[in-house]
């Protein structure tokens, strides 16, 4: 099978081999195991951050280069207009060779996509919109316009949309999806005690959107009313020194400690120590930090951004928050004076989670294709 993947993910080249985030890689070496032949259409830069990327797996990829366009300012809008003819033919192209079409939204490339995929009416194509689904959230305008597209059974034949989360009134192209970061062979049978000390964890990027100093203060506010309760922050981000300095300034550093990114091994024995994974996240698609969480046990303390709310089971899988403080505390210390309500929301987290497994992945991945 000859595949061809557009997306918007920024890929460099390293002893030649293609690298891009992370995240994106893993899954899509996933998918690159039942195929024969893979073309990426993508933008390409010169710096490679080995943080947070990953290099492709198959030795029979080859990368087609397209200019970054953005929509972001007057001069970025006029030069992506200029750039769209040479974008639109080389995706024309690579999709006119492909048995098999595979869309990466949302995302400008991802628009493009749409919108040429129409014209392969006949060709099986797939379209993983890695974004929040939510038909009720606010969303830009172009994120709205890919979602109304490939939705519209009329302009989109053949194609099946992968979303995150379980929603009403849905054309019969849109599937519910997911995505994985363990196999069934890392299935553990640890059990939570909740009568001693209280472990909380924060995994995600320091930054604005995940609201990680909601995180601190929920903990702190805990440890105020008289909670044996810590916290332990992974992640990195711009936020980083000024929430060393909430902690340092207001003397919680004896059990609030900010531990940076680590290997995804490490962060596995984290979530087994631990109680609760809070996440108070303005925008997600899947929250990875929240299912990892879940997948031994911990309880995920998350806001009802995009797919929570359908992952959490609307409260019997965990605690739904509203990013007040007030009300969250009042919520989080009724469910933390029952320990029976506590260890039944955590064997059913642990139940949903350890369904979704590497293994899963791959078995769902292979039927659409």
């Amino acid at each position: 099978m000859k595949f061809a993947v557009i997306t918007h993910v920024i890929h460099t080249k390293s002893d030649s081999f293609y690298y891009a985030y992370a995240p994106y890689v893993l899954e899509m070496n996933r998918w690159f195991k039942f195929v024969d032949a893979i073309k990426v259409v993508a933008p390409k830069c010169s710096n490679k951050d080995s943080k947070i990327t990953k290099a492709y797996q198959s030795e029979h990829l080859e990368f087609v280069k397209v200019p970054q366009i953005s929509l972001l300012s007057l001069i970025a809008i006029f030069n992506t207009l200029l750039r769209i003819p040479l974008i639109s033919w080389k995706i024309w192209k690579v999709m006119n060779w492909s048995d098999h079409i595979h869309l990466r939204c949302p995302g400008n490339m991802g628009l493009l996509g749409c919108i040429i995929q129409i014209f392969f009416p006949s060709k099986p194509k797939t379209v993983k919109y890695a974004g929040n689904w939510d038909p009720n959230s606010k969303q830009p305008w172009s994120y709205r316009l890919q979602k109304w597209i490939v939705s519209n059974t009329f302009l989109s034949k053949n194609i099946k949309v992968l979303v995150y989360g379980k929603w009403p009134n849905q054309t019969e192209n849109i599937l519910p999806f997911f995505t994985v970061s363990f196999s069934e062979s890392e299935i553990d049978n640890v059990e939570k005690d909740f009568r001693g000390e209280l472990k909380f964890l924060f995994v995600g990027s320091l930054l604005e959107g995940k609201q990680p100093l909601y995180a601190i203060r929920l903990v702190e506010e805990l440890k105020n009313s008289g909670r044996n309760v810590s916290l332990k922050i992974f992640g990195e981000g711009a936020l980083r020194p000024d929430l060393e300095n909430y902690i340092q300034s207001n003397n919680l550093s004896n059990y609030i400690h900010i531990c940076g990114g680590v290997p995804l091994d490490q962060l596995k024995n984290e979530y087994k120590r631990s109680h609760f994974s809070i996440l108070p996240s303005k925008s997600e698609g899947w929250p990875k930090a929240v299912a990892e969480a879940m997948f031994f046990g911990c309880i995920p303390v998350a806001t009802r951004i995009s797919c929570v709310r359908w992952m959490l089971g609307h409260g019997e899988r965990g605690v739904i928050i509203e990013t007040n403080l007030e009300k969250d505390i009042k919520i989080l210390s009724i469910l933390l004076n029952d320990q029976l309500q506590l260890i039944k929301m955590s064997q059913n987290a642990k139940e949903w989670s350890e369904q979704y497994t590497i293994e899963f992945f791959e078995e769902e991945i292979s039927k659409l294709l």
